[in-house]
C-alpha cells in the first residue's frame, strides 16, 4: 500500500480542502489516510487519531481547519 499520507501531503491545498469538506467522503478519506500512515510506520500518534476518526466523525472538520492553517492532518 502506497503511503496515502505523503500524496494527501502533497495535493493542492483546495483539493484537500475539497476532500475534507464534503461530510462522507471526508470521513473516508481521513480513515484511509491514517490507516496508511498507521501502516508505514507512524503509529504512535496515527493510533490515536485513527481512533478518534472513527468514532467521532466531527473530528474531520477539526482536520479541515487543521489542513487550512498547516496544510497537514492534524496529529500527522
Amino acid at each position: 500500500m502506497a503511503n496515502l499520507n505523503s500524496e494527501f501531503k502533497k495535493l493542492p491545498r483546495l483539493v484537500q480542502i475539497l476532500l475534507l469538506l464534503i461530510p462522507g467522503i471526508g470521513w473516508i478519506t481521513e480513515i484511509v489516510v491514517r490507516l496508511s500512515a498507521f501502516l508505514n510506520g507512524k503509529a504512535t500518534n496515527q493510533i490515536i487519531a485513527l481512533i478518534l476518526a472513527i468514532f467521532i466523525p466531527i473530528f474531520s472538520w477539526i482536520d479541515l481547519i487543521w489542513v487550512i492553517l498547516f496544510k497537514k492532518l492534524i496529529l500527522t
